[in-house]
């Protein structure tokens, strides 16, 4: 057919493209030779649709084709990579055993659709990487006895894959941890495992320093407010719900701020601002104009020095508490009377108070309060005079910079916090506080206790290492270390709770003013 005869030129040409055809697709094949069929790896033992492997330093990247079974004793490897066997799609028996395999990818059995037969036993894998199981559609039988797992969150995964998968898996136990040491996994439950952990992570940091800071809600929108030492103004934040984050709203201009009180009566808005020099002010706010105004002056011969500000309510009268750190000075309470607040009590001159909080004690108004130079002071309000009164003293905690109660499942306990010396945990007993736990607290001059959902937090500010967050124990009754935050010299913490969010605000003496988003971590889903 290739022989050129001369017919014409037409004819020419077309046989000769006839030739170049048959000769790409014939010619080239007869100086090429045929592929070789893969052989049997030489640490392998190999038939027509097995092959059984013994001391195999990797996995082999080939095998003789048709191979369905693939056993292997005693490899030299820990770890076994992502798709591994994936260049052994027909296999449906994979024996991985006694050997010293101590993880796997959480592909490692990727691309083998075919597999109905797995085990692992008798190696020493004491984790499983989540949803390893997850496309062997097909697997009817799984064994994983001779290993060394540790039940916790990591193996969360398996427990609940086992209680819905058909697949036929042999008892399999618990090594560790102590708790669980033993138990069959077939018997555990994905409710045995606590795999919710949270984080306090940085959401926002503001340039400015502040002493101290606020939160509240206001015409359905949430405001935080912060008293800043270095301009001695108070600045007034609002949420933005678009961009979920705080922005300026109003600054209320003034001489030395050091702490900024917002308190809401009958839908009106007024802010308490107590100021080191030039005497302290009420203000309110207005609709129109939308501005602050000042409507009161704090009598300056009582409040000389005031440290914090604190708002309550009693028999449906609004009151507010000026804490005086001065030797010259008193604590001093203020009630609302339609139109402004009045003087109403002086509590415990010439003391230095550093701090005061608001509780009710089986059904009756106390108000503790701290000093620095005796142990902190409870009154009790005695309704037929309408004014507090002298009623105990918490024994053995001098120096206490500041007071916060809280409730755990209806208990009532205080924790006292100590610039020098542990700060303390006191639990109420049904007569007077009984101290159940102290906390290193080195240059502490703040704490906050706090809850997010069903957790109890507590967080302990330092002026001299990191702030330290603890977190409830409801099997130990006491707080356990549970975060730390590197701020400078902190002095208030408010938490505000919006869009689905938990930010922790935290006001720093010394440093930036931040914002700590509380995220909810599931470990089992690593």
């Amino acid at each position: 057919m290739c022989s050129l005869l001369l017919v014409g030129p037409e004819l020419f040409y077309w046989r000769l493209s006839v030739c170049v055809l048959l000769f790409c697709m014939f010619g080239t094949a007869v100086g090429r030779r045929a592929p070789k069929t893969p052989r049997c790896p030489a640490t392998c033992s190999c038939t027509k649709d097995s092959a059984f492997c013994v001391d195999t330093k990797t996995i082999p990247k080939s095998f003789p084709p048709g191979i369905i079974s693939l056993t292997m004793v005693n490899a030299a490897f820990t770890e076994i990579p992502e798709g591994a066997f994936s260049h052994m799609h027909l296999l449906q028996f994979l024996f991985i055993e006694n050997n010293d395999v101590q993880a796997l990818s959480k592909h490692t059995f990727r691309g083998l659709k075919s597999l109905t037969h797995l085990s692992l036993s008798n190696n020493n894998l004491q984790v499983l990487p989540r949803d390893l199981f997850k496309h062997l559609d097909i697997l009817t039988d799984l064994d994983l006895r001779g290993n060394s797992f540790r039940c916790d969150c990591k193996i969360k995964w398996l427990v609940d894959w086992m209680e819905k998968t058909n697949t036929s898996i042999p008892a399999i136990y618990c090594a560790s941890p102590f708790e669980f040491q033993g138990r069959r996994i077939h018997d555990l439950t994905p409710r045995d495992f606590n795999c919710i952990s949270a984080d306090f992570a940085v959401y926002e940091t503001y340039s400015f320093q502040s002493l101290s800071v606020e939160s509240y809600e206001f015409n359905d929108d949430q405001y935080a407010v912060f008293s800043q030492p270095n301009t001695g103004i108070c600045t007034v934040f609002i949420w933005d719900h678009v961009d979920m984050l705080f922005k300026t709203h109003y600054n209320i201009t003034s001489r030395s701020a050091v702490y900024c009180k917002p308190v809401v009566i009958n839908n009106t808005l007024y802010m308490v601002v107590a100021q080191l020099f030039g005497g302290s002010h009420i203000y309110k706010w207005e609709e129109g104009p939308l501005r602050f105004v000042k409507i009161q002056d704090i009598d300056t011969t009582r409040v000389r020095k005031p440290n914090f500000i604190e708002t309550f309510q009693i028999e449906g009268d609004w009151y507010f508490a000026v804490v005086d750190s001065s030797k010259a000075g008193s604590t001093s309470l203020y009630r609302w009377n339609s139109n402004g607040f009045y003087s109403h009590q002086s509590l415990h001159p010439w003391h230095r108070d550093t701090h005061i909080d608001f509780l009710e004690v089986d059904g009756k108004p106390r108000l503790i309060l701290s000093s620095a130079s005796q142990p902190p002071v409870v009154y009790q309000w005695n309704r037929s005079q309408h004014q507090f009164a002298y009623h105990s003293q918490i024994t053995d905690s001098g120096d206490v910079q500041m007071v916060k109660h809280f409730w755990v499942r209806k208990v009532l306990y205080l924790c006292l916090t100590r610039f020098i010396g542990d700060s303390k945990i006191l639990r109420w007993d049904n007569q007077h506080f009984v101290e159940i736990q102290t906390l290193p607290s080195r240059g502490s001059m703040a704490v906050y206790p706090f809850s997010v959902g069903v957790r109890q937090y507590l967080l302990l500010g330092s002026d001299y290492s990191f702030s330290r967050i603890y977190l409830w124990d409801d099997l130990t009754q006491r707080f356990q270390p549970f975060q730390e935050l590197n701020m400078l010299a902190p002095r208030g913490f408010s938490l505000v709770s919006v869009d689905n969010k938990d930010i922790l605000l935290a006001a720093s003496f010394k440093g930036k003013t931040m914002a700590y988003q509380h995220l909810v971590v599931d470990l089992s889903a690593k």
